[in-house]
């Protein structure tokens, strides 16, 4: 096996983990989570994004570690902290020990991800990089996908919510023994020297980058902290239980979320530039109809699928254009648009909880919309192809 096909499975199965039920699992089960802790939409918007400060906080430490050991301890660390993590969820008494769960779980998307972008640039042929990059980043999908089938047998009472919780940390445990056979051994990887300075990261062709991860971060952790719940709270889809029918929203996002492997050569032809606003014009969308149609099939199935694509659509873009920005620098920089990010996902779930619970999910969605069509009417010499080169 070569190192592309040891890094693209390992980068697939890590991804799955921290992506999928480490991101979105909490709100996949936040209907079991409000019945079982009596938890008000205020209070889980806080529990989600208070998650987002852990991810935050676990990006700079990656790029200090893949730094001074390579890709692989990071990683390790992280699927280690996601199978904490998924522990404290299943065993949780309270909701002070809930959202000790969700900081772990949550530091493992801050640890899995960023370290494959160093490992792309110095294992992977520059032609290639692309495709491994999008594929590592549709590992969410799989993710989210088994996520969602165990969710759908809480609904149908085949499986406890506590249970499932403790197969993804067993799923997690796995990851990480993947890890350690898979990925490049550190001592072959290591690249000593100082990280390098912000100013490196600050400079005016990275601003767009820095806006549109914020965004995109922000609105996607609304839509998959709240999107469930909403459908849920309006009665669900008719001929399935209330609780089923937020795993039929995890299974569309996450099938089709697949469709981002697909990202690499689209970009080839339409370059970043076209394909952000497409992708981001598509998200906007999403918020609408969930927040206009919560009961209707084919709207929540359209809604979640489309979100489903442009995460992994958006993932595997901010990927590739950090990688392009700063060539030598690929994690760092990684790093970099993921603590925008991160800040997005921070501010999002807890200012939209309060929306909900002052006016409404209906409006807050609506609202979540906005940013995402205003980034549509951005300047295309903002983010052209030419000027991630």
């Amino acid at each position: 096996m070569t190192w592309t096909k040891q890094i693209a499975l390992a980068g697939f199965a890590a991804t799955a983990v921290a992506f999928g039920p480490a991101r979105i699992g909490f709100g996949l089960f936040l209907p079991q989570f409000r019945n079982a802790f009596d938890l008000s939409t205020t209070l889980a918007g806080i529990i989600a994004s208070t998650g987002f400060i852990s991810f935050f906080l676990a990006l700079p430490l990656t790029a200090m570690l893949v730094r001074r050991a390579g890709p692989r301890l990071p990683v390790l660390l992280g699927a280690v902290s996601a199978a904490l993590g998924f522990v404290a969820i299943a065993t949780a008494s309270g909701p002070l020990q809930l959202l000790t769960g969700v900081l772990f779980a949550s530091a493992s998307a801050g640890l899995c991800w960023a370290p494959f972008n160093d490992a792309a640039e110095r294992f992977v042929a520059a032609r290639s990089r692309p495709g491994i990059l999008a594929v590592i980043a549709s590992g969410t999908s799989i993710g989210i996908v088994l996520a969602a089938g165990l969710s759908l047998g809480v609904a149908f009472n085949l499986v406890t919510w506590r249970a499932a919780w403790f197969a993804f940390a067993i799923g997690a445990g796995v990851t990480a023994l993947g890890v350690l056979i898979e990925m490049p051994r550190s001592e072959t990887e290591v690249r000593r020297g100082k990280l390098p300075r912000l100013p490196n990261f600050a400079t005016h062709g990275a601003a767009p980058l820095y806006i549109a991860a914020f965004v995109f971060g922000a609105t996607n952790a609304v839509y998959f902290s709240f999107s469930a719940d909403h459908v849920v709270n309006s009665g669900g889809l008719a001929g399935l239980p209330a609780n089923a029918s937020a795993a039929m929203i995890f299974f569309a996002y996450g099938v089709c979320g697949l469709l981002g492997v697909m990202t690499g050569a689209a970009e080839a032809r339409a370059g970043i530039g076209w394909l952000l606003r497409s992708v981001f014009a598509a998200a906007g969308l999403s918020h609408i109809l969930i927040a206009l149609a919560p009961q209707s099939w084919p709207a929540v199935l359209a809604s979640a699928g489309i979100q489903g694509a442009v995460l992994m659509a958006v993932s595997a873009l901010i990927s590739m254009w950090s990688l392009r920005l700063f060539p030598g620098q690929a994690t760092t920089g990684f790093v970099a648009a993921l603590m925008a990010l991160a800040l997005g996902s921070i501010a999002g779930p807890a200012a939209a909880g309060l929306v909900a619970d002052a006016s409404g999910p209906m409006l807050m969605f609506m609202l979540a919309s906005l940013p995402l069509f205003i980034i549509t009417l951005w300047p295309g010499r903002w983010v052209s192809r030419e000027a991630c080169n």
